[in-house]
């Protein structure tokens, strides 16, 4: 295997014998025959679109589906890989048919050989990307795959809300019909990846718009992080929806609900902390759940990416949905519930009421945009003189201490927004308040990177500067490729000075390193006291 996409990658390089997240050289080679297939569906869709030949809306959600699956920490069952890989070729087969094309297949696989042959055609097949191209352009090329999956996964929670736009897609069938292009220069591929970072901005508006009106916009509000006598489920990811609907189907059971990892913002949501059995915050981030999940005396429901190997302690107790999987762990269907509350009400719950005190959520944009006012005065008053946002994904790999001590270390005068799993290296800290205004501002999950981008265009347009013009600083944690098509969007916006950590990715060409420096001076982190010296300066 060779895979690169994740921030933890082996030795800083790419992963070659085992993933470092848990993937298997087999899930690792079905994975890339996937994005092969995937490509095959975006050709023939292309040249059925040119024939007028009328595309079922579902070909773009299992699109969008099959691309999410591949994110770093999400499904690393091969069985639901083949089955992905063998949907993926009766649609193309099916376009081809219809649109009466010739066979535009460029690659020979058969999904119904068994799973072992399967394997060794991915084997053979090795990465989608050619890596016979020049360094910098396949450098290129793989930063546009990876934050293809990121948009995916935007995309994906919010057509499960109501929510899409057909630019998204066609933008998808684009990228994948054209990664092997090789009449495309250096600018062409520089050009598609801040395309996408402008899709991204799209798929995060949209998802914005599906979590907002679904479940209105999020208030301040404190969680507790200790628990209730009871029986409980306790819920990790990012998806709304699935938490929603269990917060429905287990109404009256004397189940609690608590969250886990990403899910923390959730409360600030009122169509969500409405109900009464939604209870706490049960946790820390994602990479600490092996240890975490042992002792949570209940069953654990994994709606999106995050997912670890689990301990045979929990392994019956855990459960899938959605693009998530892990062999020999339950996975259950669209809006099934059932198997998850049987199995909290047979599990003993916690047995005692505990205090562990609690944080606030919900500084999304509406929250923070009602105080703009009293911002403005606090910075020309002198009272806040700088905002940082130290936001992004946490993870295992050293260095990752610099962004508590950015947090702890930066001055009195200073808000720090923050947003996901990263913040789980301070968010319980108690930082006070400059005025009425909270030095600590949770703002969400990653996937409310859209909110974070307009308090600060918000900002900018009151204090009629540039954003680059504002007393606001970004450092940004990343790990999987989410966080790259945020990058990526944020380049878009033509955002400069964004410092990125713990290392910079394995996929980043120096060539491609010097063009994002040069035209966005990107800065890879140092020291918590280096940085905030220039910072401040």
């Amino acid at each position: 295997m060779y895979c690169n996409q994740c921030e933890q990658t082996s030795r800083g390089v790419a992963c070659v014998t085992s993933g470092v997240c848990g993937k298997k050289p087999e899930v690792s080679a079905l994975q890339d025959i996937l994005l092969y297939s995937l490509k095959g569906l975006s050709l023939a869709t292309l040249a059925a679109k040119q024939k007028s030949v009328q595309i079922n809306p579902q070909n773009d959600h299992f699109l969008i589906e099959a691309l999410f699956s591949t994110l770093t920490n999400v499904n690393f069952d091969a069985e639901r890989f083949q089955n992905y890989i063998g949907h993926t070729i009766e649609l193309t087969n099916d376009l081809i048919e219809r649109s009466g094309l010739s066979d535009i297949s460029f690659i020979n696989i058969n999904p119904q050989s068994d799973i072992s042959d399967l394997i060794a055609q991915g084997e053979n097949l090795g990465a989608l990307v050619d890596q016979q191209q020049p360094e910098d352009i396949r450098s290129l090329q793989e930063t546009l795959i990876y934050a293809l999956k990121g948009v995916a996964a935007y995309a994906y929670h919010a057509y499960i809300l109501g929510q899409k736009d057909q630019q998204i897609y066609d933008f998808a069938y684009e990228v994948l019909a054209e990664i092997n292009n090789a009449d495309k220069d250096l600018n062409d591929w520089l050009g598609l990846v801040l395309k996408c970072g402008e899709i991204n901005i799209l798929a995060m508006q949209l998802l914005d718009e599906a979590n907002t009106s679904a479940y209105g916009h999020p208030v301040p509000t404190s969680v507790p992080l200790g628990h209730i006598k009871g029986k409980a489920i306790l819920v990790s990811g990012h998806d709304l929806h699935d938490l929603h609907g269990l917060l429905k189907a287990t109404e009256g059971t004397g189940i609690n609900i608590y969250t886990h990892g990403e899910m923390l913002p959730a409360h600030g949501y009122p169509e969500l902390k409405k109900y009464p059995h939604f209870y706490g915050h049960y946790g820390t981030a994602w990479q600490n759940q092996r240890k975490e999940f042992v002792q949570f005396p209940g069953p654990i429901f994994m709606t999106t990416n995050c997912l670890q190997e689990p301990v045979d302690s929990y392994k019956a107790s855990i459960f899938t949905t959605g693009p998530v999987g892990w062999p020999g762990v339950t996975h259950l269907g669209y809006d099934e519930y059932e198997p998850l509350i049987a199995k909290a009400l047979e599990i003993e719950g916690f047995t005692d009421n505990t205090e562990a005190g609690s944080v606030m959520v919900g500084f999304a944009r509406n929250a923070v945009l009602s105080v703009a006012d009293q911002i403005i005065s606090a910075v020309k008053a002198g009272d806040i003189k700088h905002f940082l946002l130290v936001g992004g994904c946490d993870g295992a790999r050293s260095g990752r201490n610099y962004f508590t001590e950015i947090v702890e270390q930066s001055p009195q005068d200073t808000v720090i927004m923050t947003l996901g799993c990263g913040k789980y290296r301070f968010f319980d800290q108690q930082l006070g308040s400059i005025g009425e205004i909270p030095r600590l501002l949770d703002v969400g999950q990653c996937n409310d990177a859209y909110s974070a981008v307009q308090i600060a265009l918000a900002l900018a347009d009151a204090f009629e500067c540039g954003v680059n013009d504002l007393p606001l600083s970004l450092v940004l944690s990343w790990y999987e490729q989410k966080a790259v098509a945020v990058l990526l969007s944020l380049l878009y916006l033509g955002i400069k000075d964004i410092r990125l950590g713990p290392t910079l990715p394995a996929f980043i060409s120096p060539g491609v390193l010097n063009v994002l420096v040069e035209n966005f001076s990107i800065k890879p982190i140092t020291t918590a006291q280096q940085d905030l010296a220039v910072i401040m300066a």
